[in-house]
């Protein structure tokens, strides 16, 4: 292995970390909505929505770091590789993919998740489509 094999996943980390940033903006941006629609009334919807939030919050939390320590080893097993120390670059740079692969299983449970929310909103939008005027 040489210093380009872990340089190579560099980008790819940032941006999905910044991917990452992003969905969490957009849920804290969420949550603050349903705050404020909950104020205004107390619908089912909302509460139905709070477990949801809750769990995609701390999946986000997760990938976040899960993709962090990542970028951390992959930087560890290039000063390995450059310091000419190759078993414990390979070690450092193997861990390093497979906490990639567990932040991005995270992410994609995220996603599940996240479409069973927007199930929720279509069936508070079809009720209130199907009550009599």
């Amino acid at each position: 292995m040489d210093l380009t094999t872990p340089a190579l996943l560099f980008p790819a980390i940032s941006l999905l970390l910044l991917a990452y940033t992003n969905r969490f903006l957009v849920l804290a941006q969420l949550i603050r909505q349903l705050h404020l629609r909950y104020k205004d009334d107390h619908k089912e919807v909302v509460v139905r929505q709070i477990a949801n939030l809750r769990q995609r919050i701390t999946l986000i939390r997760r990938m976040q770091a899960l993709g962090v320590m990542s970028f951390i080893l992959c930087a560890v097993a290039m000063f390995l590789v450059f310091i000419h120390l190759d078993m414990a670059a390979q070690f450092a740079f193997g861990l390093s993919l497979f906490l990639l692969l567990l932040s991005l299983i995270f992410s994609f449970y995220e996603i599940t998740i996240s479409t069973r929310a927007i199930e929720i909103e279509l069936e508070d939008l079809e009720q209130k489509l199907n009550q009599p005027i």
